[in-house]
């Protein structure tokens, strides 16, 4: 019963928080920072709707300076409730072009700034990565990036891609690893409590100087990493 009566209300809120980002988002389209305001107001109410506790140890964005790139885990659509009260000032994020028509969500993605790749077409994939290059150097603005393509579903990292990495080199910003807790697998929305989620990035990592060569190496150390921060922080959950 319990979990049927979050599923309504989350449903409303969402539609309610649509409404504001709307608003947020007409009254200045594509401003960066949009995808801040538009996270934090889909995020902070969902938090207590579905009884999850969060623990944000993000400090290091605010004193990070822009550009840099975002590279987080990908656990599943709830990712937009759990994730959203993370984002930093003026950062904007890589999506799929069919994100776009996704009712309320999809136009609110597009006039928060985000960048839109057609995966489907080669040329125009890599005209947008060349654009989020030309973004993070000219416009004071960091790309934040899930670097696994697809979600996890809380079972572990995938592979990752290459696309983030290969921004972050061409334009010479650092990577900020933020490694969220396993949740997807843990959380119990039937309970009261419904679980406890942390949130924490990990120190950046320069990529002045760097080659494309030097990229399997940036991965491979962004991704154990992550993976080391991730078993802390599912222990630490578990500990709550």
């Amino acid at each position: 019963m319990l979990y049927l009566l979050r599923l309504v209300l989350i449903s409303i809120q969402f539609l309610l928080a649509s409404v504001v980002n709307l608003l947020i988002c007409f009254s200045r389209p594509f401003n960066p920072d949009n995808s801040r305001l538009s996270g934090y107001t889909f995020s902070v109410p969902a938090l207590k709707i579905l009884g999850l506790k969060m623990r944000l140890e993000t400090a290091d964005f605010q004193s990070q300076p822009n550009p840099f790139v975002v590279v987080a885990n990908h656990q599943s659509n709830w990712d937009l409730f759990v994730l959203g009260c993370s984002v930093p000032r003026r950062t904007v994020s890589l999506g799929k072009k069919s994100l776009k028509w996704i009712p309320f969500f999809g136009q609110i993605y597009w006039l928060a700034g985000n960048i839109l790749i057609d995966r489907g077409n080669a040329v125009k994939a890599k005209a947008a990565m060349l654009h989020t290059t030309k973004v993070m150097q000219e416009q004071d603005t960091s790309i934040w990036v899930f670097a696994e393509g697809t979600r996890n579903l809380g079972r572990g990292m995938l592979p990752f891609k290459k696309g983030a990495f290969q921004m972050a080199i061409n334009a010479g910003v650092p990577i900020v690893p933020l490694c969220c807790s396993n949740y997807k697998s843990t959380m119990r929305l039937n309970h009261w409590n419904s679980g406890n989620i942390i949130i924490k990035t990990l120190e950046p990592i320069p990529t002045t100087g760097m080659r494309l060569d030097d990229m399997p190496a940036l991965m491979d150390l962004c991704r154990s990493r992550m993976e080391a921060c991730i078993a802390e922080l599912d222990a630490r959950a578990a500990a709550l």
